[in-house]
């Protein structure tokens, strides 16, 4: 006879996205609490994502490009040369590069085991969470143009100060033999392609199907957290008095700016849940400033990022790498309280 009491299979659990189950959780427990708001905050989320649809689209496809023609192989020539202009490229690049959280623990072992100054490798470190062409998109569309552009200069300008600090105090204790034990390893997000990158990627069956893979993993992706955020943004609105929100994270002092950064380590989720909840949190009545030292500090100290840095340096280099986002994020913010 059958045993009907056996407990599903764990295989069907590990299957489900945890992020699509957060997300029926919360809105069953919204039915079941306040039944009344239930239909409005599910009707609000599924409109806030439908609104970004076009800029999701837009996303999906330049990720799907750049991984397609091997774009990330440029990259790595900006870890050649003079040790200042190696800043500069790493901060550029890492601002800009398509570069997914795990991929950048074993292509940054792999620079660190071939000699490159940790002063470049720092600048990429801190710019590269920030920003890439996917959340330069996402941003635009939710918090405007001018936010997204002021966040890109932010993330570079952030990892042009940790670069050249790393490289002003090189020879201090603070940075002597940086490294741990690193091992280089492999993630299932790194690219196929080494070499000079094919542009017109449609000429090749297998770039074909990179692109296709890539796109549809990225589109379920950005669904799934987009989703989740605009579900916690209504709740927010809904249940979060607006007066709240300002008293703590409103105003033009540095008291604000100096909190959204220090909160923004432990509230954030990712580079694209983050967006949808800082709007909120500005409708709410959160300062510019604020939003963008939350956004910089919150990128630079997530979890992911920061197993990146944790992964391959000392305690006291990761202290530093956290000591400069905070710096930088900070100045960033009440720069653009000024001029927002």
């Amino acid at each position: 006879m059958t045993d009907l009491t056996q407990a599903p299979t764990p295989a069907i659990w590990g299957k489900l996205s945890k992020v699509w189950v957060a997300s029926a959780v919360i809105l069953a427990l919204v039915f079941i609490i306040d039944r009344p708001q239930g239909v409005p905050i599910l009707t609000g989320a599924l409109v806030s994502l439908a609104q970004t649809a076009l800029f999701i689209l837009f996303a999906v496809l330049a990720i799907g490009y750049l991984k397609a023609t091997g774009a990330e192989a440029v990259v790595a020539k900006a870890f050649k040369g003079n040790q200042s202009r190696m800043i500069i490229l790493a901060a550029a690049l890492g601002g800009l590069a398509p570069f997914c959280s795990c991929e950048v623990i074993p292509f940054i072992a792999a620079l660190l085991v071939a000699g490159v100054p940790l002063s470049a490798v720092m600048a990429f470190w801190l710019a590269s969470p920030l920003m890439d062409p996917a959340m330069f998109l996402i941003t635009s569309g939710t918090l405007g143009f001018d936010f997204a552009i002021a966040k890109t200069l932010a993330a570079i300008g952030l990892g042009l100060f940790g670069g050249f600090a790393t490289m002003t105090f090189a020879k201090t204790a603070l940075f002597a033999d940086p490294l741990r034990e690193v091992v280089q390893g492999r993630c299932g997000c790194g690219s196929p392609f080494t070499g000079t990158p094919n542009w017109r990627f449609w000429q090749e069956p297998k770039r074909v199907a990179v692109f296709r893979s890539t796109a549809l993993e990225n589109l379920a992706f950005l669904a799934k957290w987009l989703f989740f955020a605009y579900l916690l943004e209504n709740l927010m609105i809904q249940y979060v008095p607006a007066s709240l929100v300002s008293s703590v994270l409103g105003g033009s002092g540095v008291g604000p700016i100096l909190l959204g950064a220090v909160v923004g380590a432990p509230a954030y989720l990712n580079g694209y849940a983050a967006v949808p909840l800082v709007d909120a949190l500005l409708t709410q009545g959160m300062s510019n400033g604020a939003a963008m030292s939350f956004m910089l500090a919150g990128g630079v100290s997530s979890i992911p990022a920061a197993i990146a840095v944790w992964a391959l340096v000392k305690p006291r280099v990761f202290v530093a790498y956290l000591g400069f986002a905070l710096i930088g994020s900070v100045t960033a913010g009440a720069i653009w309280n000024v001029i927002a």
